[in-house]
């Protein structure tokens, strides 16, 4: 029913994360009924992007600048490093503005299922950066998911194998605010409980 170029245009939009078939069918029908003022900029910011924008060399940050900006604003803390999976995560933690270090981006998580496993990730290279430039607090930043923690537990593993000393922490894991504890998961009031600190 449909023609064979709308049809394509729904499929690679349907693959996109939190579109399926139907919100890439409204999706397509929405850009091309708007073409002029939506679909062309859109088109154009694309393939710009795609042509300028890579993964910076020393942090893996995404910019059309290498190194990234990150790596190169001189108000930020060197020697403080944040190891997180992916750039939305930095874009988690820079959304507080009271991180000043520098980041480290893996590329994603290991996990058997969707087949990243260690080579897939940018550990070579932070293990090569803490030997050139060590910090004096290393972050690591994973999400408390089963693929987060497990990366976590290998990158711990990989870093100890560095002969230089430095502080490495994690982040706090626990009782959201605002959260009643009735409603809490066993996982995390159980973590909440184990990481108490004085009051």
């Amino acid at each position: 029913m449909n023609s064979p170029l709308l049809n394509q245009m729904i499929q690679r939009l349907s693959r996109l994360p939190g579109l399926g078939p139907r919100s890439g069918r409204r999706l397509a029908l929405f850009l091309l009924k708007h073409r002029e003022r939506l679909l062309k900029p859109l088109l154009h910011a694309l393939s710009e992007g795609c042509d300028k924008i890579h993964p910076c060399p020393t942090c893996g940050y995404l910019d059309e600048l290498s190194p990234c900006r990150l790596c190169t604003d001189t108000k930020r803390n060197k020697e403080v490093l944040c190891v997180v999976s992916e750039a939305t995560d930095v874009w988690a933690i820079e959304r507080l503005r009271r991180f000043k270090g520098v980041y480290h981006i893996l590329g994603g998580n290991l996990s058997m299922l969707d087949g990243v496993g260690p080579k897939d990730l940018r550990v070579a290279s932070l293990l090569e950066r803490l030997q050139t430039t060590p910090p004096k607090e290393l972050i690591l930043a994973m999400s408390p998911t089963v693929e987060g923690t497990t990366t976590a537990h290998f990158v711990m593993q990989e870093i100890q194998k560095v002969p230089i000393s430095f502080k490495i922490t994690t982040l706090a894991r626990g009782v959201p605010m605002g959260g009643e504890l009735d409603f809490l998961d066993d996982g995390t009031l159980e973590l909440a409980l184990l990481d108490r600190k004085p009051f």
